[in-house]
């Protein structure tokens, strides 16, 4: 006797969220349905031009939308950005370097050197704890 394995299936919200895209932009059909495990594979794999195009000119999620301005999501917040934006906007507020961007771009730069420095810090750490000790 074979057990059939039952097929993954995620919301659309959850597959947006995995191919890094603003489900409201995406077409109806996928908005709508289901997402298998296989089919998030293949949208991965070989990207239909709908994706591609969301992916290149958006509107993008606040993930993205933080991540290529440099700043956290919670950053993003603070400086009044709560909506999706598209490559555009983006372009748009790096050019135009408001207060707050660079503020939060100063402030992302200090957590990344204190998780840097702390990870140095625990390596050095487990490397003197794993070092053999003379009697």
């Amino acid at each position: 006797m074979t057990a059939h394995r039952k097929t993954q299936t995620m919301k659309p919200a959850t597959a947006a969220k995995k191919l890094g895209v603003y489900l409201d932009a995406t077409p109806a059909e996928f908005r709508d349905g289901v997402v298998s495990r296989d089919e998030l594979n293949a949208l991965q794999a070989d990207p239909p031009a709908w994706l591609r195009e969301l992916r290149r000119d958006g509107p993008h999620p606040r993930p993205v939308v933080a991540a290529r301005l440099g700043v956290s999501i919670s950053g993003l917040a603070r400086g009044g950005v709560t909506e999706a934006l598209t490559s555009e906007q983006i372009e748009a507020l790096k050019q135009e370097d408001p207060e707050w961007l660079r503020k939060e771009r100063a402030t992302q730069a200090d957590v990344r050197a204190e998780a840097a420095r702390l990870k140095e810090k625990k390596q050095a750490r487990e490397t003197e704890e794993a070092r053999p000790r003379s009697a």
